[in-house]
């Protein structure tokens, strides 16, 4: 799936954006113009070094409350400039430099828990935990990468598959 979806980004040409190395959304480079109702996205990280890969999600705002104020107040997040919150992924871009990864939308949503429930779905999809091309570590905190020994380990059914 991601290889034929990294293939047709091979010949993308850059253009003049708003932000350095931007995410690419159809084959576009995607701005703030284009969030329309969108709140988050989902999204794929690509090393151009090794080809591996990080599955995680991104809201374009953020609500705060702001001390002395009433309201709480909406802004736009760093979404042009996020690389992910993996300490993996952050030493391999420090390592590396941001212009050896890109960085790819999977998908755009209306909602926050639609964007977390597509997030985490794509992320059990593409077996991110037991897969080595991917970086993730977890899923939503709570499911880790298990150690190779366990994984090789399991027995399972052969006589009855879902």
């Amino acid at each position: 799936m991601f290889k034929k979806m990294m293939s047709s980004l091979t010949n993308l040409t850059s253009k003049t954006t708003e932000y350095d190395n931007p995410w690419i959304f159809n084959n576009k480079p995607f701005t703030s113009a284009d969030i329309d109702n969108f709140v988050g996205f989902v999204y794929v990280i690509e090393s151009l070094n090794d080809g591996k890969l990080y599955i995680g999600r991104k809201y374009f705002h953020s609500v705060r409350k702001v001390k002395g104020k009433a309201r709480r107040q909406r802004k736009e997040s760093d979404w042009k400039t996020y690389y992910g919150s993996s300490e993996l992924l952050k030493e391999r871009i420090k390592e590396h430099g941001t212009e050896n990864f890109r960085r790819i939308i999977l998908s755009l949503h209306t909602t926050q828990g639609d964007c977390n429930y597509e997030e985490v779905r794509q992320q059990f999809l593409n077996n991110v935990l037991e897969d080595e091309r991917f970086l993730n570590e977890n899923i939503g905190g709570k499911w880790h990468r298990k150690p190779k020994h366990i994984i090789e380990s399991r027995v399972r059914n052969n006589d009855y598959c879902l």
